[in-house]
């Protein structure tokens, strides 16, 4: 199976679950760190949209249900995170290193594993769910199927059920993302129903096909 949520990978990635605004003194960014490490004082980039800023507080619950202030936090940990400035940061965006950002981009070729009795339909529109992004997608009819005895590519025009083959994804607006390879809890995508809300399939990002103007700082 493909697994979204264990840590892996040395490059901080934390996509972000919620902004918190308790009081006009205090704005955080909740999420959870998949991979990685976060220091107090660190200067880090928060994508899609490129902004940098510095980290002022890392802020946790502790045993009594009060916060609990940390000088750093690493992949697995629950996190809100204070930056040193305002900026434009709402849930699905991604905070990294600002040296080493993960790329961004809205067309992508993936593996895709099929997951519903009804079969993929090539240019439906889909919900793609990618972090803690939820993003409209349409996949293109499979570049190939793989026959999972032999691993043959094997030419096919859709997915069914347990199906696995690579599709082309194109995703309604860009998104911060990593190879599969190199981090899954920002490589990893379920496939959604739009209609219905199933999870119809699940998807490994092997690369960009076309990367946001954005990228280029």
């Amino acid at each position: 199976g493909i697994d979204v949520t264990e840590p892996t990978g040395s490059r901080l990635r934390l996509p972000v679950q919620s902004v918190l605004r308790p009081d006009s003194g205090f704005r955080g960014y909740a999420g959870r760190i998949v991979s990685g490490a976060l220091d107090v004082g660190s200067s880090v980039r928060v994508l899609p949209s490129g902004v940098v800023t510095t980290v002022e507080r890392i802020v946790v619950m502790d045993a009594d249900g009060g916060d609990l202030d940390l000088d750093t936090a690493t992949a697995g940990d629950s996190v809100t995170v204070c930056l040193g400035s305002e900026v434009d940061c709402s849930r699905g965006d991604v905070i990294t290193a600002a040296d080493d950002p993960a790329e961004v981009a809205d067309q992508f070729q993936a593996d895709v594993v099929w997951m519903h009795e009804s079969p993929m339909l090539p240019g439906r529109p889909y919900l793609a769910r990618i972090g803690t992004s939820t993003v409209g997608v349409t996949l293109s009819g499979p570049r190939w199927r793989v026959d999972v005895n032999t691993g043959e590519h094997l030419a096919a025009e859709t997915l069914e059920l347990n199906d696995i083959g690579v599709c082309n994804l194109s995703f309604d607006r860009p998104v911060a993302f990593d190879a599969y390879a190199d981090c899954r809890g920002t490589g990893s995508l379920i496939i959604i129903d739009r209609y219905t809300g199933d999870t119809v399939g699940a998807g490994m990002i092997r690369f960009a096909l076309r990367r946001s103007s954005n990228i280029h700082w």
